[in-house]
């Protein structure tokens, strides 16, 4: 645990288990909307691999970095994670 809130820039036990259950949450979250996803587009075992996935990274992926953002506001992390996407979205345009 020291070691991930260095590594995180998190002084205290109660920050890092709150991230930790906020990107548990935001995993969870997101399983049941990508369900949601799949039904309101009509996907069904047969769907092209690569629709799902394109679909996937189009929908899904931003909506769990929103789950993210709100599950670590609900816990008291926004700053943390507010820095978080801020970076990834950084990354992400350096990329392409």
């Amino acid at each position: 645990m020291a070691r991930l809130g260095r590594r995180w820039g998190l002084d205290s036990t109660w920050r890092i288990v709150a991230v930790l259950v906020a990107f548990s949450l935001a995993g969870m979250s997101v399983v049941v909307a990508r369900r949601g996803v799949w039904r309101l587009f009509g996907f069904t075992d047969d769907t092209e691999t690569w629709v799902k996935v394109a679909t996937y990274l189009a929908l899904v992926f931003p909506l769990y970095q929103l789950l993210l953002l709100a599950w670590g506001t609900l816990l008291g992390q926004f700053r943390f994670f507010w820095a978080k996407e801020k970076a990834l979205v950084r990354w992400v345009l350096r990329r392409g």
